[in-house]
């Protein structure tokens, strides 16, 4: 087991959001750049979410808000759901794994900015009878 010191140690959280889920990692990283280090299952994160800035900066928030979005790498493994879910969920990933690197100072920043929230509105199941979960045929009077 490694010790929270060691250089090679990396903090990891599960997010959701609709159909999809993300086990994110934050690992260590000494180099200074201006650019986000981020990946997405095993791609470049301006890559996989096609040069969309809003998802980049949705991703990029939790850590720019606790100022270490230089400080760590962030990989990502995402399953299911599109772009809007999968970029909510790494979100939620990174947001949860910073609580665990420092539960004090950075839960509080994090909760009052809305981070710890997870969206659990999914896709409503199919009723018999009905075409969709709502949707009925028309009535036909006679």
């Amino acid at each position: 087991m490694k010790s929270k010191n060691d250089k090679n140690t990396h903090i990891y959280g599960i997010g959701r959001r609709k159909e999809s889920t993300a086990i994110v990692y934050l690992i260590p990283f000494s180099e200074s750049t201006s650019q986000l280090i981020a990946e997405v299952n095993g791609h470049k994160a301006e890559q996989y979410f096609q040069q969309n800035f809003i998802f980049l900066n949705k991703i990029n928030l939790p850590l720019k808000l606790v100022k270490l979005e230089k400080k760590y790498k962030v990989i990502a493994n995402v399953k299911g759901g599109g772009l809007t879910g999968q970029a909510d969920s790494i979100q939620l990933g990174i947001t949860r794994a910073l609580c665990k690197l420092d539960k004090l100072n950075f839960r509080p920043v994090l909760k009052f900015n809305g981070f710890l929230k997870r969206d659990a509105r999914i896709k409503e199941r199919r009723k018999y009878g009905l075409k969709k979960a709502r949707k009925a045929s028309q009535y036909s009077k006679r």
